[in-house]
C-alpha cells in the first residue's frame, strides 16, 4: 500500500551588558543561560520525563488508484521502542494524529488499514525544552493491498532495521544507559557495532553515553562515525553541534548545526543552537533570525531567548528592541526573580 513518507525538514557585537542597573544581571544570565542549555544535552538520554513534548502530524493517502470503496478509518498506533502501545487513534484520510506528554525517547509510529500494519514510522522525539515535534504521514493505495499476505512497510529516514541478534543488543544497551550502567551499554553497543559497523543509530547511542560520561573526545567520534553512514540523520547533528558549543568550537558548531537546520528547518532547537553558535562566535547579526525561528517555532519553551535577542540589540545600541524582547519575555515569565530590573530597563528604554 506505501511507497513514501514525507519528512518534514552589519554585524551586531553582543555585549551582554545593558547600561545601568542591568549590567552585572545580563552578564551573569548570558553566561548561564548558554551553559544551561548546552549542559542539558547530558541529561536528556537519562531522564525519563513525566511528559511534556507533543508529537502530530497529517495523515494523508492517495486513493487514486483504489478500485471500489475505501477504507473509512485508519488506526495510528503509537510504539514504544520496548514494543509497548501507548497511543491508537482512528483517523479518516486527511486527519490529523496527536500523541501528548512524551517523554525523550525514539518512538514507532504505526499505520493500520483493517487490522494489517502498512506503515511504519521511526520518530526521534528529543529535547532540552518542552516542544513540538511533526511528522507527516504520507500513503499511497495499490490495488493488491487488500490481497497481499504481508502488509508493506515504509520506513522514516533515519529508522535502521538490524538483526535481531543487534537489536536485542540495541534495546539492552538503552535498558542500561537509562538505569546508568553506561559500561554495560557502552558493552552492548560495541558488540554491536562489531558486527554491524553501519548501524548508525548505535554510533549515535554510543556517543552520547559517552557524552553522558563526560568522555568528550569519545563522543565526538560517535557522533561523526553515525554521520559518516549517515550524513543527514537529524539526532547525530544536533547532538554533535551541542557538543562542540560544550568544547567552545564555535566555528565547528556552526557547521554541524546549519546542516542540522537543513534536514529539519522545524527544529526550534537546531535554531536556537545554531543561533547560539553564531552569538558566542561574535556573529551576532547571523544570530538573530534563528533565535526568531527558534521563538516562531517554539514560543513557550524557548522564552529564554528573549533575554538573548535583547542582549544582542541591547549591545547594538538598539534599545528599544531590547526593551521589546525584554517585555515579550516577562509576558511569558511573569514570576521572574529579576523582574524589576527588567522592567525599568523596559520602562526607560521603550519605544513610545
Amino acid at each position: 500500500m506505501v511507497n513514501r513518507v514525507n519528512n518534514q525538514y552589519g554585524p551586531y557585537r553582543a555585549s551582554h551588558a545593558p547600561a545601568g542597573s542591568l549590567n552585572a544581571l545580563i552578564k551573569v544570565l548570558s553566561v548561564a543561560f548558554l551553559l544551561l542549555s548546552v549542559a542539558l544535552v547530558y541529561e536528556t538520554k537519562c531522564l525519563a520525563q513525566a511528559g511534556g513534548h507533543k508529537l502530530y502530524g497529517d495523515l494523508k493517502v492517495d486513493e487514486s488508484k483504489v478500485q471500489g470503496t475505501t477504507t473509512l478509518t485508519y488506526v495510528v498506533i503509537l510504539y514504544s521502542r520496548s514494543g509497548n502501545v501507548l497511543g491508537r487513534l482512528s483517523l479518516p484520510n486527511g486527519g490529523r494524529y496527536q500523541f501528548l506528554n512524551l517523554a525523550d525517547e525514539e518512538y514507532d509510529v504505526t499505520v493500520e488499514v483493517d487490522k494489517k500494519e502498512s506503515a511504519r514510522v521511526r520518530v526521534s522525539v528529543f529535547s532540552p525544552f518542552k516542544t513540538d515535534f511533526r511528522r507527516d504521514i504520507e500513503l499511497e493505495w495499490h490495488t493488491e493491498f487488500k490481497t497481499t499476505s504481508k502488509p508493506a512497510t515504509v520506513f522514516a529516514d533515519d529508522f535502521y532495521k538490524r538483526s535481531k541478534a543487534n537489536e536485542k543488543l540495541f534495546r539492552a544497551a538503552q535498558n542500561a544507559g537509562n538505569r546508568k550502567r553506561y559500561d554495560s551499554a557502552i558493552s552492548y553497543l560495541h558488540q554491536l557495532l562489531k558486527s554491524d559497523p553501519v548501524d548508525f543509530q548505535a554510533w549515535t547511542e554510543l556517543a552520547t553515553i559517552y557524552l553522558l560520561q563526560q568522555n568528550l573526545d569519545q563522543a565526538e567520534q560517535g557522533y561523526l562515525s553515525a554521520l559518516h553512514q549517515r550524513p543527514a540523520f537529524f539526532l547525530a547533528l544536533l547532538d554533535l553541534g551541542r557538543l562542540y558549543l560544550i568544547q567552545t568550537k564555535f566555528e565547528k558548531a556552526i557547521d554541524v548545526l546549519t546542516a542540522a537546520v537543513r534536514v529539519k528547518p522545524e527544529s526550534a532547537d537546531a535554531n536556537y543552537f545554531l543561533g547560539e553558535a553564531y552569538l558566542q562566535a561574535k556573529r551576532g547579526s547571523l544570530a538573530v533570525g534563528y533565535f526568531n525561528a527558534a521563538l516562531r517555532l517554539a514560543p513557550q519553551g524557548m522564552a529564554n531567548v528573549h533575554l538573548r535577542l535583547a542582549a544582542l540589540y541591547n549591545g547594538a545600541g538598539m534599545k528599544d528592541k531590547a526593551a521589546a524582547e525584554y517585555e515579550q519575555f516577562l509576558k511569558t515569565k511573569p514570576d521572574y526573580a529579576d523582574r524589576k530590573k527588567l522592567e525599568e530597563y523596559i520602562s526607560a528604554n521603550k519605544k513610545q
